[in-house]
């Protein structure tokens, strides 16, 4: 049945609601037909496949509509155009079946898909006998998409997509494209309006910003040698094993040039050797796929699916996780759920409609950041969440996550004031779908990949964070994280260590009352980036007197940490006392390290982090109270602090914390075993920066006690010998 001259119209404007059921070859009453938009062509002949002649078209509309019969039965096929003396093939892809199944309808639309990111956006197959590339997007509310690119001169009229009704989901094989180029989705919205070119939600890469396209790429590494570190993390309990996490802005490490960076494999040549060095044992990424926005640090995340190409291409970013793996070394990177950045080209009324987002702006807004907030009662949202978080195991490797801002998905009324939120069902301030969200993702990935672990920036008191998902429904709200930051141990320890020495002994609370709680999750102890930006100064400048002080003060700080229940992170910079407030725009100030105080800094962190790592009364039990015991608790007036690490089978350590300028010369230490204990380390040792002054290597219990000196701002550890 020839077209109507309304669908051909529609059909070469682009607006055709159903394009495929006039282009490509269709099988009619007198045999097979071909129907093709080829601008610019005079004359054109289609080939199978394999190059043999099937017919000749005609043009029937000067603007590049051709027709005409072909033998055979309805197949795939190219054809061969000229004008004038040019020549060139076209394989038309609206001659292909397409590419998702019933299968994929009925898991999409249930929300229980945990492989659409080999689904969706742009993947580069072979089907049908032919390599090209796949586009799926979706966006149910739309009238019309097109997929548009360097490969198709950006004209929406070439490669108008096949809609899947069922579930929204738009899709188009598109023949001989490979990886490397770039392209975005023209969506004509509800109302006819033709929306700002989208960027794929699924994009693998994206374009250098300032451009904002997505590229076609493969993202997976073929020649993983990561095994043995996998399955040691598969095989043990994170939380007895040591976790010293080094936090990282890949950005700003350190810097070839004022406005350039390192690609993936300079850094892994840079930073592993480094961390290695440093006692390190886990790497933390600020986030690393793609944001438009430098000052932003990768939080205003606009390509959840694509490392950023300030970096290099994607395999770039797969080689240094495999790097860090085979020098042992673990990977976590930020994820942000909780930031929805609303540029145009990105997620942001997709369809012309709040797709992923709220419309209501009392659900969907942040007022804090000024950006929109996922719908994560929407299971295609959350699908879409999930997907992500599995994504990062599964493609990359990476062996855990640390969760943004965790705090405001949890609460309804987040930096809000009294009618600026809506209560949920209950007439309460939950958000029980972010709830709900938060335990799906971190069923799915601990489910999947054994030895993952993700990571919670939760600031609240909510109940339950690191422990295992229950019964479902509003009231349970533990959220299954493996780990949660103790917001309160740093804010309450850099208080008391931002105070003069005198003053201390009036405070001794902020270092005890963190003792009350510190095994009722499963904690991270953090000095994060959150700590040394926005006028707050670095970690140095925050401790209290003169310049010698202030080293000593460092020290004697990250010794009493280290010795504190729960994993360790550092911000970069810190661990050699970084002096300027850290910034995004210029590298780390390396040459400090040609300062014996900065370099004296650098030292004891490396050496604080080997003796956590090495010694299992130091890590074994961070997380639960069998492995933690006061000596000295209410030592107030000499602002002296004294604790016991211990785990089954192992030695204990005695960790002891002298917080004033003053040298106690015969300090009586409470010790639960007579005999001999060693001086491991002593954070006032020359070696460092300080005074030199300490036990000569050894300190000797009788009656349940030792004489030992405590060094002036210093945090010592003895280990038991017997």
């Amino acid at each position: 049945m020839k077209p109507s001259a309304r669908a051909i119209e529609a059909l070469l404007s682009g607006t055709h609601a159903d394009p495929f059921s006039l282009l490509g070859v269709h099988q009619g009453p007198e045999g097979a037909f071909a129907r093709a938009f080829l601008p610019g062509a005079d004359e054109v002949t289609a080939c199978s496949l394999k190059g043999r002649k099937l017919g000749t078209l005609e043009r029937v509309d000067g603007r590049g509509l051709f027709e005409g019969a072909v033998t055979g039965k309805a197949q795939p096929v190219k054809y061969r155009c000229k004008a004038g003396t040019h020549e060139w093939w076209v394989t038309d892809a609206f001659s292909f079946g397409p590419v998702l199944g019933p299968l994929d309808d009925f898991l999409i639309n249930e929300g229980t898909h945990f492989r659409l990111f080999d689904k969706m956006g742009a993947h580069c197959i072979e089907h049908e006998g032919v390599s090209g590339v796949h586009f799926a997007v979706w966006a149910p509310n739309a009238r019309h998409v097109a997929v548009v690119g360097d490969f198709n001169d950006w004209d929406h009229r070439r490669h108008p997509m096949r809609k899947r009704a069922d579930i929204g989901v738009w899709e188009i094989f598109v023949p001989d494209v490979g990886p490397g180029h770039a392209y975005k989705y023209r969506i004509v919205g509800p109302t006819g309006e033709v929306l700002p070119l989208k960027a794929d939600p699924f994009a693998f890469a994206s374009e250098m910003r300032p451009k904002t396209a997505s590229l076609t790429a493969r993202p997976a590494k073929p020649d993983w040698g990561d095994a043995a570190h996998r399955a040691h993390w598969a095989s043990v309990d994170a939380r007895r094993e040591p976790m010293a996490i080094y936090e990282v802005h890949p950005g700003s490490w350190r810097k070839p040039g004022e406005d350039a960076f390192h690609t993936w494999d300079e850094l892994a040549d840079l930073l592993i050797p480094y961390v290695v060095e440093m006692g390190f044992t886990h790497i933390e990424f600020l986030p690393v796929s793609e944001h438009p926005y430098d000052p932003s640090w990768g939080y205003q995340t606009t390509g959840l699916y694509a490392p950023s190409a300030r970096f290099g291409g994607p395999d770039g970013f797969a080689r240094f996780v495999d790097g860090a793996h085979r020098a042992g070394i673990s990977v976590l990177i930020d994820w942000v759920p909780a930031h929805f950045p609303t540029d145009e080209h990105g997620l942001a009324r997709f369809d012309g409609t709040a797709l992923y987002e709220h419309e209501d702006p009392r659900l969907g807004f942040h007022p804090d950041w000024n950006t929109a907030i996922y719908n994560f009662g929407r299971r295609e949202v959350s699908s879409f969440l999930v997907n992500n978080a599995l994504f990062w195991a599964e493609q990359y490797h990476v062996d855990g996550l640390r969760v943004d801002a965790v705090a405001s998905m949890l609460y309804r009324d987040y930096s809000r004031e009294a009618g600026e939120w809506i209560p949920n069902e209950q007439g309460g301030r939950e958000n029980w779908e972010a709830v709900a969200f938060l335990q799906k993702m971190n069923k799915a990935v601990y489910g999947s990949h054994p030895g993952f672990v993700t990571v919670a920036e939760e600031s609240t008191a909510w109940p339950g964070v690191t422990l295992p998902v229950g019964d479902g429904g509003p009231g349970a709200t533990s959220l299954g994280f493996g780990f949660k930051w103790n917001m309160g141990f740093m804010h309450d320890t850099l208080q008391y260590m931002a105070r003069e020495p005198i003053h201390r002994r009036y405070h001794h609370d902020e270092i005890t009352f963190g003792l009350v709680y510190a095994f009722s999750e499963n904690f991270v102890l953090p000095l994060s980036h959150d700590e040394v930006v926005h006028g707050k100064g670095s970690l140095l400048t925050k401790m209290s007197g003169d310049d010698w002080q202030k080293f000593a003060s460092l020290r004697a700080y990250y010794g009493m940490m280290w010795g504190y229940p729960g994993k360790k992170l550092l911000f970069m910079g810190q661990e050699f006392a970084q002096r300027r407030e850290w910034s995004e725009a210029r590298s780390l100030d390396w040459e400090l390290l040609e300062a014996p105080a900065h370099e004296g800094v650098r030292r004891w962190v490396r050496d604080i982090n080997r003796a956590y790592t090495s010694t299992p009364a130091m890590h074994a039990r961070d997380c639960e109270a069998e492995g933690f015991s006061w000596l000295v608790v209410d030592d107030a007036l000499a602002s002296v602090f004294a604790w016991l690490r211990k785990a089954p089978g192992h030695k204990p350590v005695a960790v002891v914390c002298n917080m004033t300028p003053a040298v106690h010369d015969h300090y009586r230490l409470p010790l639960p075993h007579d005999g001999a204990w060693r001086e491991v380390l002593n954070s006032d040792a020359a070696v460092y920066g300080g005074s030199g002054r300490g036990n000569m290597g050894r300190i000797t219990a009788h009656d349940g006690a030792a004489l030992v000196v405590l060094p002036p701002l210093a945090t010592l550890y003895f280990e038991y010998e017997g």
